[in-house]
């Protein structure tokens, strides 16, 4: 008889699972094979991951616990649970983050001369600089805030930091706000001997010169602190007449929006903290206290200062694929580009010269991020200039890029682009390029599609798959794709895709049904999928029952893991890894072996609810023997890493991997490999 699991036994809950990334991100900084300013990079980093966090899923939570149908979710936690748990680690998790910060600063950096001093350790000219800086640069643009019955606290935007001062007068008590300017840069350095860094923050700056605000008050004490607001949108898009102008005055809301997460300095006084948990109307007992510089994502910044490039990842060149033409490329055969360690020049150059051949007639593109000097985007605009048929899906409900994407898609419209701005109720998450070209009287359509962005920035440092083809199906499918999200007709029956919302759940079962029908009878059967996320719970329940009945099962996720490998009678079949190094691993290929005759997919989605029901996304399968041999390589590869590498356990811990004999990059392997 099959044994039952209670589903809190099946499934780790998705947030605790981020959580548990965010740990194996800190532990980077803590891995000595990385060079000193990465480690700091990746202090910055989790900071900055946690902070969507709490924006995005502790605000969700939040808003559940407080709504009339606070109920358990589908694995039987209530939000209260979640967010008891989710405190607890985060907690610790950033008790974590300032032991590693104050041990890496007090050792490492200051044996490299590279030093963050508060202003009063600071030499006698280090301090009339300060000063100086003070006077000229911070005081003219700061601006105190007073709050009283006729001045109501000041609204802070979300990631705003600021002083909050306990100022007294007579018998008459105050509360006052200066907000840190977010328009200066936060790192100072301040002037010393060569190849010497110090640096100062603005915060300390303006801590030294708190009194020069209040003159003619004594200040009872002060202390920064941080906010940070719910950010989710709760447009409602079904009934809008404008997309574009809906999400655009919620992007404004989000100013007002609920505070979600509060921390202050270690040494804030109770009734200073009381005051000004009053004026953010947070819970007191829900503050954060840090003793460290608040806000670590400023270490960003100081190593963009820091000119000491052995300190830093070893320079590499991309491979770069030649060919004088890019279409007669495209023509000669399909084709794939890995990047980062394969130049992302392909994707650009198939976009610009577009723009610019007198035979294309037509250009449709999808963009959900892009970079900030997108030469893809400068390539859009010139094709609209020569006359092209130019038609963008741009996204604009791309999370923490709406600002941005609303932005571009008005510069694409004037510049006579036709631009979708979305689809009410979904997300179009595929990444999806067509061009249309007139050759020797006939229309020749050529396609590319992607697991990640068009972004020229993060294909230098997140791993994706752009695949090139003229292949007739794959045009056909991508032009009726293009005709469902810009107008109103309905999804045909695709030839070489496979789509989301509509089917692609339950393709992905399909294929795991027939990889057990195949095992049951021939006892072959393997699965290997790459993703950053799993959580949906149809699928998770599907690749249980291939475990049962005996399909091995290798699963290489990044991130969110919901599922619980290696349990006898559920799971044993099962291994997943996490890998969490130089480059944000972000390709989605998923292989089955079909009875000794694998079959190789690319996704933009990942094995999420959310992508399965509420984002257009694509799946294909790759028929060319050559690339399917590549992608195959490329999975084992990873699986091969032991360098960077997580397993996660029964226990629903993740174990670093060690090696047993030489250790294994695969990273550093590929950049080798590619010329590098």
């Amino acid at each position: 008889m099959k044994k039952e699991f209670p589903e809190k036994e099946k499934f780790i809950p998705r947030d605790i699972s981020w959580l548990m990334f965010n740990q194996r991100v800190l532990n980077e900084a803590l891995d000595h094979d990385n060079p000193l300013l990465e480690r700091l990079r990746f202090l910055a980093i989790f900071v900055n991951n946690l902070d969507e966090f709490y924006m995005v899923r502790v605000a969700a939570l939040l808003n559940l616990k407080n709504s009339d149908i606070n109920k358990p979710d589908h694995l039987g936690y209530y939000p209260q649970e979640l967010l008891e748990q989710i405190g607890k680690q985060a907690r610790e998790l950033i008790k974590q983050l300032y032991e590693i910060y104050r041990g890496i600063c007090a050792n490492e950096l200051a044996r490299q001369n590279i030093r963050v001093e508060n202003v009063s350790d600071l030499r006698k000219e280090q301090k009339r600089f300060i000063q100086e800086y003070f006077e000229t640069s911070l005081y003219p643009v700061m601006t105190p805030l007073g709050v009283d019955p006729g001045h109501p606290f000041p609204v802070l935007p979300s990631r705003t930091m600021a002083f909050a001062v306990h100022i007294k007068r007579k018998a008459n008590s105050f509360l006052a706000v200066i907000p840190i300017p977010k328009n200066i840069p936060r790192v100072v350095r301040i002037p010393s001997r060569k190849n010497e860094y110090i640096f100062v923050l603005i915060e300390d700056i303006i801590r030294e010169n708190v009194h020069v605000f209040f003159k003619g008050y004594k200040i009872n004490g002060f202390s920064l602190f941080r906010v940070i607001r719910d950010s989710e949108l709760s447009a409602e898009e079904d009934f809008t007449p404008d997309l574009l102008k809906l999400i655009e005055s919620e992007v404004k809301k989000r100013t007002l929006a609920k505070l979600v997460y509060l921390e202050v300095g270690e040494k804030c006084g109770e009734e200073l903290l009381d005051m000004l948990c009053q004026g953010l109307n947070f819970a007191k007992e829900e503050t954060v206290r840090i003793g460290g510089h608040l806000d670590l994502t400023c270490l960003f910044e100081m190593i963009r200062k820091v000119d000491k490039p052995e300190l830093c990842y070893r320079g590499y060149v991309p491979r770069k694929l030649e060919f004088d033409n890019i279409f007669d490329k495209i023509k000669s055969g399909d084709f794939i580009i890995h990047v980062p360690y394969e130049s992302f020049e392909p994707t650009v150059e198939l976009v610009r010269a577009a723009a610019r051949d007198e035979k294309v007639l037509a250009i449709k593109m999808t963009l959900y991020r892009t970079s900030k000097d997108s030469a893809i985007i400068s390539a859009l605009k010139e094709a609209a200039a020569n006359k092209k048929q130019v038609t963008i899906l741009l996204e604009i409900k791309a999370r923490f890029d709406e600002e941005n994407n609303i932005k571009w898609a008005r510069e694409l419209e004037t510049a006579g682009c036709h631009v979708i701005y979305g689809i009410p109720g979904l997300k179009v998450h595929a990444k999806m390029t067509l061009i249309v070209r007139e050759e020797e009287g006939a229309i020749q359509r050529y396609v590319h599609l992607s697991t990640g962005n068009y972004n020229e920035y993060t294909a230098r440092v997140y791993s994706d798959i752009g695949y090139f083809t003229n292949n007739d199906d794959f045009a056909k499918d991508i032009s009726d794709m293009f005709n469902v999200i810009t107008g109103y007709s309905l999804p045909p029956a695709w030839k070489r895709i496979v789509s989301a919302p509509k089917d692609l759940r339950e393709y992905i079962i399909a294929l795991i049904d027939k990889e057990i029908r195949f095992h049951k009878k021939n006892k072959n059967g393997l699965i290997i999928a790459k993703m950053n996320s799993l959580e949906d719970p149809r699928v998770i329940e599907k690749l249980y029952e291939a475990s049962s009945a005996g399909v091995k099962v290798r699963l290489i996720v990044r991130g969110i893991c919901c599922l619980v490998p290696g349990v006898k009678d559920l799971s044993e079949n099962i291994h997943v890894k996490s890998i969490v190094g130089r480059f944000l691993e972000h390709t989605r290929i998923f292989t089955f072996n079909n009875n000794a005759s694998p079959r190789v997919f690319l996704s933009s989605a990942d094995w999420m609810k959310r992508n399965f029901d509420r984002r257009i996304e694509l799946l294909f399968e790759i028929h060319k023997e050559e690339i399917k041999s590549h992608l195959k390589e490329i999975l084992e590869l990873h699986w091969k890493d032991n360098a960077k590498s997580w397993e996660l356990t029964q226990e629903r811990a993740y174990k670093k991997i060690k090696a047993k004999d030489e250790p294994f990059n695969c990273q550093e392997y590929l950049i080798k490999r590619h010329g590098g």
